[in-house]
């Protein structure tokens, strides 16, 4: 069997390994793959693993010998699905491998806007402290967030390990799904609508797919029913967000802060909005990518790889 990575630099750059894959075959790995080169490394390959490299139907119907799509992450939006099925190749992503990861920037963005301890720290080191006729001072307001009403915008894994995260610190948590199903027996917690989460919500949280229905969500309509105090955090995809508008929120004041580590296009434009945005922190697509979630990135690829060659396979997104 031939496994050919096109993309496999993001998953390991290098501080883990890829022998386990020696033992189902030959193995040809390339850090990056551009648009140009992907049907000639993907050639005579019977597995081809990738992250976001972009396998289309026409290059699906161009392998002959492929019969297995490895997701090396849990969105499968870069396949095309429906062709690998009528061609009967399982496309095998891996699910839920980054939740604890995620949900922990998402509080990382919250308590830096609540206690604002890389400003301080910076003030600290450029000599305000020991100029100070003070013994304490603040450069930005601090925040508790005890008391404080945290929302989602979908419930699914990553959401509700965060939702446990913000009842640890006191908080009230509403969400809003397209189920709004279950969670009887969370505490503090409450289904609302739309209107009701942004009109209630101290810090928003998107944690829902990409859709159709939630592409451009969150736009000026949205910002402007948000507290002028509140707080946006988007660790979902960057194209939920209409990144115009809420760069304009964020200069005029609309919403007091903003978090992302998407956006609409990875790596980012130039003259994307949000980079000169007032008070926004932004992060280069990295909550899946601590190396906890990482070992069980490469884990739970190693398992599918395993359940395909045995006839069993698992994780099917397109079955």
């Amino acid at each position: 069997m031939k496994i050919v990575i096109l993309d496999g630099f993001a998953a390991n750059p290098g501080d883990l390994s890829w022998d386990w894959l020696d033992r189902f075959g030959e193995v040809v790995n390339y850090d990056r793959t551009r648009p140009e080169e992907v049907l000639e490394r993907s050639a005579g390959a019977d597995v081809l693993l990738t992250n976001k490299t972009v396998l289309d139907r026409k290059i699906i119907e161009s392998l002959p010998d492929l019969k297995m799509i490895g997701v090396l992450a849990t969105g499968y939006n870069i396949v095309d699905i429906e062709a690998a099925r009528e061609k009967g190749i399982p496309v095998c992503n891996v699910p839920a491998y980054s939740t604890d990861s995620v949900a922990q920037l998402v509080f990382a963005f919250i308590l830096e806007q609540a206690s604002r301890v890389a400003e301080h720290t910076a003030s600290v080191k450029a000599g305000d402290w020991a100029n100070s006729r003070d013994f304490s001072y603040m450069v930005a307001p601090i925040t508790e967030l005890a008391g404080k009403t945290m929302g989602f915008v979908g419930f699914g894994n990553v959401a509700k390990k965060t939702a446990d995260i913000a009842a640890a610190f006191g908080m009230q948590v509403i969400a809003y799904s397209r189920t709004m199903k279950g969670q009887e027996d969370r505490k503090n917690f409450r289904w609302v609508s739309l209107d009701e989460l942004c009109e209630q919500a101290d810090y928003i949280s998107l944690n829902c797919p990409l859709t159709e229905q939630t592409k451009g969500l969150v736009n000026r309509e949205f910002l402007s029913k948000m507290k002028p105090s509140a707080m946006l955090i988007n660790t979902a995809r960057g194209p939920v967000v209409v990144e115009e508008d809420l760069a304009e929120a964020l200069d005029k004041g609309v919403i007091a802060a903003a978090a992302v580590d998407v956006l609409s296009s990875e790596p980012p434009k130039g003259d994307n909005p949000l980079l000169s945005a007032k008070n926004i922190w932004i992060t280069p697509h990295i909550g899946w990518a601590t190396k906890e979630a990482r070992v069980r990135l490469l884990k739970v690829t190693e398992e599918n790889l395993e359940a395909f060659a045995k006839g069993e396979p698992q994780n099917v997104v397109n079955g």
